[in-house]
Order: structure tokens, then C-alpha cells, then sequence
């Protein structure tokens, strides 16, 4: 069975919906985005996040000091890095803050994706490559480049919904499907739709 982040929280009335609906992860991004949120924002979330639902820190190539200071407040527990960062940073990002590192790569190429999971990282996370934007374009891509052989563990994002998760799930396997847009009404994370595709999820093998 998949696990489920609900990616993109920005409100108390967010965290509500997770505590209820119970996803895996959750995300708060920290990077450009219009679900931005603040250091002091994201610990006031966190604070009221149920245990065992893990907090997941989406940066787009964020000094390391940022990262290792939210780690430190435990208001996240799992880095997520959007951006450019490289091999090494990756590393010093594992030593300084002991948590699971999760690399984005906005697939092209299953060759790639190959090259990608060579890096010292946890998990890979799939997106949608769209030259303009590093993540959260609300499309999805090509699932039959993910190699078959790739033995790392990731995340699927990318246009993910009700109406395809399903179909993602069964045709590529990923240990999390991600999403952010497809459980949004307006722009704002809705209860029914956070909770449909949660159940989705579960039901699914």
C-alpha cells in the first residue's frame, strides 16, 4: 500500500483536515510559492499537527543553516529539496540535521531518474519537469519513464487526484503518492477532497 503526503498547508483549518483524515507526511513549503509559509507559521502548524503525522520541509535551494535550524526546532522532520542542490549538499544537509532527505527531480529521462537515485539522498520524489517552475505545476507526466530497477523509494507527484491515483498507485508502485492541487478548491485545501483521496489510497493495492 502507498502512503499519502498532503502537500501545500498553509492554514490552522489545514491541519484539521489532515488531523482528522490522517495522511503519512505532510508538507509546508518554505520555497516561492503561493502555499508559502514562514518559520513561525510552519511552528505554530506543527504544533497542532497530530503525532505520527511526519512534517515534510519542501526548500528550493535554501541556505543549509535554515534547514538545520527548523530541524532543530523539530518543526520538520523530513527535508525535501526542490531545488538544484547537489551531491554534497545533500550530505552536509544529512549531517547537520540527522532526518531523511527526500530529492526532487523533474523527470525528462528514465535515464535521469537512474542518475538521480546515485545520490545521497532517501527518497527520490517524481515530479513534472515545466521549465519555469522547480515543482508545483498541477500537471502530470509520463509515468513509463520511471525505470522498472529503480530500487530507492519515492514519491509520485504531479497532478495527482481522485480520479488518477488510483491508476498511478497500480501502474508505478511508489512508496508515497504526493498531492497538493488535486485535494484544493480555489486554491485552498478542501476537507471532502483530502479525505476522498486519503481513503482512495488506503483502498488501493
Amino acid at each position: 500500500m502507498s502512503m499519502v503526503k498532503i502537500c501545500g498547508l498553509s492554514r490552522e483549518c489545514d491541519i484539521d483536515y489532515v488531523n482528522s483524515s490522517k495522511p503519512d507526511y505532510v508538507g509546508f513549503v518554505f520555497s516561492k510559492s503561493k502555499r508559502r509559509v514562514t518559520p513561525k507559521q510552519a511552528e505554530k502548524l506543527k504544533l497542532e499537527l497530530t503525532s505520527g503525522i511526519k512534517a515534510v520541509g519542501v526548500f528550493v535551494n535554501e541556505p543549509l543553516e535554515l534547514i538545520a535550524d527548523l530541524c532543530r526546532q523539530n518543526i520538520i522532520d523530513v527535508v525535501q529539496l526542490h531545488g538544484d542542490e547537489d551531491n554534497d549538499y545533500i550530505s552536509k544537509v544529512k549531517s547537520m540535521t540527522g532526518k531523511p532527505v527526500i530529492k526532487a527531480v523533474r523527470v525528462q529521462s528514465t535515464q535521469q531518474i537512474l542518475q538521480a537515485e546515485k545520490l545521497n539522498c532517501d527518497y527520490l520524489l517524481l515530479d513534472t519537469y515545466k521549465k519555469s517552475a522547480y515543482g508545483g505545476v498541477g500537471e502530470s507526466f509520463n509515468w513509463q519513464l520511471i525505470p522498472t530497477a529503480l530500487k530507492k523509494p519515492f514519491f509520485l507527484a504531479g497532478g495527482l487526484n481522485t480520479e488518477n491515483v488510483e491508476t498511478a498507485i497500480k501502474t508505478v508502485q511508489p512508496y508515497c503518492v504526493d498531492v497538493s492541487s488535486g485535494v484544493e478548491t480555489d486554491g485552498f485545501k478542501d476537507e471532502k477532497k483530502i479525505r476522498n483521496i486519503i481513503e482512495k489510497v488506503r483502498r488501493t493495492y
